[in-house]
């Protein structure tokens, strides 16, 4: 797993590492569960051996009519994040590795208004992390001060780099899960995956400890959340939605596609700024709306207004 390095991220060390004890708290009660499990369901079987073949039958035709599940409570494939309740409002470096000066990145309030920010992410990518922990708590601050719609887009560029695994294609079914389940813990649960993620070409988190964590984050179902992980519910809806990205035009633009992980629109424009600087893509944010508030200059009227004349003279008649 990668490492956490700076400061700029809305939860606190140690409460990422409560989470992450939580988790592995929960994944050894469900271990202990599953082997009760699998005991009695062993016992079972062997009394009734006759009827494996007819449920194995029975699983695989539901199996393969299964019809392709939409998550609710998405709009273009996304999820708004309403409020974040860790939110941070120490100042944000310019260089995340930099001490914070007195104000770094301007107050929101008086910088931005009505910016819509769409957060294409794909949870193995590096760069999805890194714009994470860079802007994640001057992201948060926006959203709660309202200045600022975010949404997440969970995509799966990277399915094909975790050896076999299909880490991201999971992970990104996993987030639709916890979206329509406990849409509460969407972001909690998002900033988890992007803060603390495996290795590109590395394994990933199983579906089981993906459950885990939803459950330690304070998936409000958490049996709901688990069955839908577990399941793999939503593996073909994040299919079909990193396809529609791909095929664009992304949410709120009208001719962008997705080309990369993260990719990041703003009222309509994609950033291209450093993953890394959380000042630069505030500076980007402040431009972006401040292109949108500005109104033309009205042109001049082409009306005159009648202006009296002298009556010409009328020349008599020869």
């Amino acid at each position: 797993m990668s490492s956490d390095e700076t400061p700029n991220v809305p939860t606190p060390r140690n409460s990422r590492e409560a989470v992450r004890e939580k988790a592995q708290q929960v994944h050894a009660q469900q271990s202990r569960a599953r082997i009760m499990r699998r005991i009695i369901i062993g016992a079972v079987a062997i009394v009734a051996v006759g009827a494996i073949g007819t449920a194995v039958t029975m699983a695989v035709t539901s199996t393969i009519s299964k019809p392709t599940m939409s998550p609710k409570g998405m709009t273009s494939d996304g999820i708004v994040v309403q409020n974040v309740i860790e939110s941070a409002t120490e100042p944000v470096p310019s260089d995340p590795s930099a001490e914070p000066t007195e104000q770094a990145t301007p107050e929101p309030s008086a910088s931005l208004a009505a910016v819509d920010v769409h957060i294409y992410v794909d949870y193995l990518s590096p760069g999805s992390g890194e714009f994470e922990r860079a802007n994640a708590r001057q992201l948060a601050g926006w959203i709660n001060e309202g200045v600022a719609t975010v949404t997440y887009h969970p995509v799966s560029m990277l399915t094909a780099s975790s050896n076999g695994t299909k880490y991201s294609l999971r992970s990104a079914a996993a987030a639709a899960c916890v979206a329509t389940h406990s849409s509460a813990q969407f972001y909690a649960f998002n900033h988890e995956l992007l803060i603390d993620q495996p290795e590109v070409d590395s394994n990933g988190s199983t579906d089981v400890e993906l459950a885990d964590l939803a459950v330690a984050v304070g998936a409000d179902n958490p049996k709901a959340v688990r069955n839908c992980i577990e399941d793999a519910d939503y593996v073909s809806w994040a299919k079909e939605a990193t396809s529609r990205a791909l095929a664009g035009p992304l949410a709120g633009s009208d001719d962008l596609v997705l080309t990369s992980a993260p990719m990041v629109v703003v009222n309509g424009e994609a950033y291209v700024g450093s993953l890394k600087d959380p000042a630069e893509f505030s500076q980007f944010m402040i431009t972006v709306a401040a292109d949108s508030d500005a109104t033309p200059t009205p042109s001049p009227s082409t009306t005159e207004e009648p202006v009296e004349t002298p009556a010409a003279e009328e020349t008599p008649a020869k």
